[in-house]
């Protein structure tokens, strides 16, 4: 795997090494000795899947507080995603930075999420499924979020967002 750093302290965009023969290729998608290797959180126990039937669906901005923040590695196994990360750690240099990747199935980039990040995508092409590795358990009473239009931000979200739960079209405005 290769490990590029965004400009997210903490946060890695991760790529396949394939190795390629007349079959196909192989790839590794996770190893732990890989992540703790640049310091990153090996801990996985749970993966979730998220389907998406339409174009335009928007996911998000989604987060758990302590003690269950979690760390999470997304991939796209079908379709497409415009990703988007937001820092909301106050201690962090880049607290409320927020950043975007194109996530895809034909890229096959992942992303990995440091604790302390809020996440979430817009579907840009139809039938999109997304896979996720998290640090923690899903606690229902620490599950928050940022609504995704929240004037703090001003995320570019490239195209209409078409289908968003009522929860994540009325998430409170940020407050520090």
């Amino acid at each position: 795997m290769i490990f590029l750093e965004t400009k997210l302290k903490g946060a890695f965009i991760i790529e396949l090494e394939a190795l390629r023969d007349e079959r196909g290729f192989f790839a590794r998608t996770w190893c732990k000795r890989e992540f703790e290797a640049h310091g990153l959180d090996p801990n996985l126990v749970q993966c979730n899947l998220s389907v998406n039937i339409k174009r335009g669906t928007l996911r998000g901005m989604h987060h758990q507080k302590a003690p269950h923040e979690e760390a999470k590695l997304v991939r796209c196994t079908a379709g497409a995603i415009y990703d988007v990360i937001i820092d909301v750690r106050p201690d962090s240099p880049t607290f409320k930075q927020w950043l975007s990747i194109e996530l895809s199935a034909e890229n096959r980039k992942m992303l990995f999420i440091p604790k302390g990040f809020s996440h979430g995508f817009l579907t840009v092409a139809d039938n999109t499924e997304v896979f996720y590795q998290m640090s923690d358990f899903y606690d229902p009473a620490c599950a928050t979020g940022i609504r995704w239009n929240d004037p703090a931000f001003k995320i570019g979200w490239p195209e209409e967002i078409k289908i968003i739960s009522e929860k994540d079209m009325h998430y409170p405005d940020f407050r520090e």
